[in-house]
């Protein structure tokens, strides 16, 4: 890991308002874009001392989008007064995000890379440098809330107010110590109010598109990122089949596929096709019907929870099979080994191995972990 401090001077904002273990001094993840932009300056305002950091995450392609990034956060960290460094962890980020990503895909799974993300990266490696600095709380333009439960007198990770932009299923394998330390200005906010601030305080980032894509990903493009990562291991091609076993075509890698995907399966039947299963091992894509993707529950493994330990089984929840699922009721079977069995009320429609299954119970989070396969 390298540090850049970038040139002329850094100078920190007054001491005010306590973060939440008791000091004043916040480290700030900022990515060069308009929330984390506007989360710094609101803790600013709060009479915090800010330190902002600028990860450089993505290799390859994605170092120089990186690097302009910094140098809209540079900007931003400039105008507040704020001291403001670059970090790189390009290769680290490589080595724990993006071959676990590829061999997810290639082993038939469908990762979610921004949890493994937010937990490492934006919540231990980012706090753990800004305490090198002096800072003992880290904050970032993520849009959810933390408060304390009145019985346990924990830290609660809840959902934003604003419910389009909330981002709590990303943050779900966030645990108590890291919630204690963790701030997020933006959970009361709307995203036009995000706006709105920015242009009042003059933001250079005010009007910056916002990125719908993952970072080491710019062109939205998975698969090349998967063959260039694990050029020397792809399946190769292989066959389409239906539930019953019958040969419909051929497919030309089974990282191409995801469960409930319907466009460029090259297949045709008498009904809209999608794929069910994604059969890595036989190097096979499953497709049905739209009714064949519905499952009456699903086996998660890898549970982990907010407080730091699971509720009495069983228990309820609403359960999001995916970012932007609306969550199903269901009843939770919690098992000693780290496995969770998700029963669902009424059945769910594509869930897909490998993404998050996030526990909530109303608007908080209880916890989740990784979907390995439906239950029929």
């Amino acid at each position: 890991m390298s540090v850049r401090e970038p040139g002329g001077s850094a100078a920190q904002s007054g001491r005010g308002a306590a973060s939440p273990s008791r000091s004043g001094c916040v480290v700030v993840g900022m990515s060069g874009g308009v929330d984390s932009s506007v989360a710094a300056a609101l803790l600013v305002e709060g009479g915090y001392e800010v330190i902002g950091i600028h990860m450089i995450l993505a290799g390859c392609e994605g170092r120089g989008r990186s690097m302009e990034n910094a140098a809209d956060a540079r900007q931003v960290a400039d105008h507040l007064n704020i001291r403001f460094s670059v970090v790189d962890y390009a290769d680290r980020f490589r080595e724990e995000v993006i071959e676990p990503f590829a061999d997810a895909y290639l082993s038939g799974r469908t990762p979610i890379p921004c949890v493994v993300c937010n937990q490492r990266f934006k919540f231990h490696y980012l706090l753990e440098h800004g305490r090198a600095l002096g800072a003992s709380a880290v904050a970032t333009g993520h849009y959810a809330r933390i408060d304390t439960d009145a019985g346990t007198g924990e830290p609660r990770l809840r959902r934003a107010r604003d419910s389009h932009k909330d981002q709590s299923y990303f943050l779900f394998r966030l645990g108590p110590e890291q919630l204690r330390s963790a701030l997020f200005p933006l959970g009361s906010l709307a995203k036009s109010e995000v706006r709105e601030k920015a242009r009042a305080l003059g933001l250079a980032t005010a009007e910056k598109l916002e990125s719908q894509e993952i970072c080491f990903a710019p062109d939205a493009d998975y698969v090349r990122v998967v063959e260039e990562i694990r050029a020397d291991g792809l399946p190769g091609e292989g066959e389409i089949v239906d539930r019953e076993g019958t040969v419909l075509g051929r497919h030309t890698g089974v990282h191409r596929f995801t469960v409930g995907q319907r466009r460029g399966l090259g297949v045709h039947g008498a009904d809209k096709l999608y794929v069910s299963e994604v059969d890595a091992e036989r190097n096979r894509i499953v497709v049905g019907r739209l009714d064949e993707l519905f499952c009456t529950g699903a086996r998660i493994e890898g549970a982990s929870w907010t407080s730091g330990r699971p509720p009495p089984s069983p228990a309820r929840a609403r359960v999001q099979v995916r970012y932007r699922h609306a969550g199903a009721p269901a009843r939770l079977e919690i098992h000693a080994s780290g496995e969770v069995r998700a029963c669902f009320d009424d059945p769910v429609r594509a869930v897909a191995p490998g993404q998050a299954a996030v526990f909530y119970d109303g608007d908080v989070v209880l916890g989740g972990g990784w979907i390995a396969g439906p239950i029929a």
